[in-house]
């Protein structure tokens, strides 16, 4: 199969060839015309013949001879041959018959490959005066000067090619690494033309796809980990429904696990489509303060079954604009984490605090925090800290991350950070300030590098 490139230089130099010959054929026609009968320089030849004519019929063979070198010294490289009506040569004596008849054929004038004959008869004709014009109307004359020209020209078109054919191949290659899995693959064409709105277009549509093809894969792992929590409250309700001597209140706790169980799968779905559209997401004005109590209130049935006490504090009131299942769930994780790592008989204290532009959500647990250099890895999917927290203690590894999508997503931030003892982890959001904020100014945003905070900036 033959590369663009080889068909754009093959055109090309196709192309330069049909106008080189097309070039030619206009210059001989020119040649012709000029000097022919009603041209621009039939009198001078008209003159010429007349001429040699006289020199001829007055001094013979070494008088016309030294007439025809005299003009050619006057016009150089012309050529010109009297011959009679029969085409004879009448200084060398040669049979120049063909030559005159070829002169006086219109096809044969346009013979690249033989020099310009313009016939020029005597009044009374008798002679005729063979002019060859110059050695540049014809091929051999003219192929140097082309030749020349041909090669700026083609090196000009070569680099024409190339800087149209190079952006192709790179994007033949980024589409057929898209293709095999790689969907980081980018162009990144820095081009202001067709080729620059086509890799534009490439990179937009793999954007999209990446973000659609990912967010299917988070939601299964998200179903997984989410339906652990309502299920562990259901067991725990279940139980109580066994042992409590108010079975009805117990049973309307397992009603409501499993109302929260199926709002929770329909939050998921939503949150799905969040990721790959965010634009479709629903914004409000969310009060931290009343989600994050909420929150609490849910998961003081799991802190209870751990022997552990949950502790809000921070009465501020402030607000934050985005979707409050996200930061539901972004809460929820948090605290189900702590919960999970948190020694018996021990507090986990969460704070809401407002710092300049910020709210600072703070959930920590007096476990046995987490080894320094794992801090951020934390927030990795399906990443575990083997020394205090495995797979027999629960978790797939999932939480912390869907923390930290959920949080990047309403444009916070999210960090851990060891308390000794514990650990603590602090959601910082920006608050919703209805004079200096318009809600038209806030969309949710697909994640693309995590953002880390050192405790020394609070």
């Amino acid at each position: 199969m033959r590369s663009v490139y080889t068909r754009v230089l093959s055109s090309t130099l196709a192309v330069l060839v049909f106008t080189f010959l097309v070039f030619l054929l206009t210059v001989r026609s020119v040649a012709y015309s000029d000097f022919q009968s009603g041209g621009p320089f039939s009198g001078i030849l008209s003159e010429q013949v007349e001429q040699a004519r006289n020199a001829y019929e007055t001094g013979g063979s070494r008088a016309l001879a030294e007439q025809l070198n005299s003009l050619r010294r006057t016009y150089p490289d012309t050529y010109r041959y009297l011959v009679d009506r029969t085409g004879r040569d009448l200084l060398t004596g040669a049979d120049l018959s063909a030559t005159l008849g070829r002169a006086d054929s219109r096809l044969s004038r346009f013979n690249f490959f033989r020099p310009v004959y313009v016939p020029q008869a005597s009044p009374d004709g008798r002679y005729i005066l063979l002019f060859t014009p110059s050695y540049r109307y014809s091929l051999h004359g003219m192929a140097v000067y082309y030749v020349l020209t041909l090669l700026a020209i083609g090196l000009l078109f070569c680099a024409l090619a190339f800087q149209f054919v190079s952006p192709l191949g790179r994007l033949t290659r980024t589409v057929q690494q898209f293709g095999a899995g790689d969907l980081k693959a980018r162009v990144y064409l820095q081009r202001r033309d067709e080729l620059g709105e086509l890799g534009l277009a490439f990179d937009t549509m793999a954007a999209r796809i990446e973000a659609l093809l990912t967010a299917e894969r988070r939601l299964l792992q998200d179903i997984s980990h989410e339906l652990r929590s309502p299920l562990t409250r259901l067991s725990f309700a279940l139980e109580l429904v066994r042992t409590s001597a108010d079975r009805e209140s117990a049973i309307m706790s397992v009603r409501t696990e499993i109302d929260r169980l199926d709002e929770l799968i329909e939050h998921l779905l939503q949150s799905t489509r969040s990721q790959g559209n965010p634009e479709a997401v629903h914004l409000q004005i969310v009060s931290l303060s009343e989600v994050l109590r909420d929150v609490v209130d849910k998961c003081r049935i799991e802190a209870t079954a751990s022997q552990c006490e949950l502790r809000l504090n921070g009465n501020h009131r402030v607000s934050a604009h985005g979707e409050a299942e996200q930061l539901r769930r972004a809460f929820e994780n948090v605290i189900r984490n702590a919960i999970r790592h948190a020694p018996p008989s021990s507090s986990i204290e969460i704070t809401l605090a407002a710092i300049a532009n910020d709210a600072l959500i703070t959930v920590r647990d007096y476990g046995p925090g987490v080894p320094p250099e794992h801090l951020e890895s934390i927030f990795k999917p399906f990443f575990r800290v083997d020394e205090s927290r495995d797979a027999s203690t629960g978790g797939a590894g999932l939480g912390l991350s869907i923390v930290e999508r959920a949080v990047s997503l309403h444009h916070g931030r999210v960090w851990a950070e060891n308390a000794s003892p514990g650990l603590a982890v602090v959601i910082a959001l920006p608050i919703y300030n209805p004079a200096t904020d318009p809600p038209s100014m806030f969309v949710l945003r697909t994640p693309r590098t995590r953002h880390r905070r050192s405790p020394a900036s609070h």
